[in-house]
């Protein structure tokens, strides 16, 4: 990895929070069917799914 080029370390982490932001935000903001699908799907269950799927992968994926 060169100097020039710091983006493969933090392109994940900062889509991941980039997500999560906007769907606490738009759970905040929203209405009706918004704030749940968000709470459930951005706001908690993506970086659960993700940190689990990191902690399996990590274990498991490196044979």
């Amino acid at each position: 990895m060169s100097a020039s080029r710091p983006y493969p370390v933090w392109r994940m982490p900062l889509l991941l929070a980039a997500l999560t932001a906007a769907g606490l935000l738009a759970g905040l903001l929203g209405q009706g069917w918004l704030k749940p699908a968000c709470w459930l799907g951005l706001g908690l269950g993506l970086p659960a799914a993700v940190s689990l799927w990191a902690l399996f992968w990590s274990r498991h994926g490196k044979g």
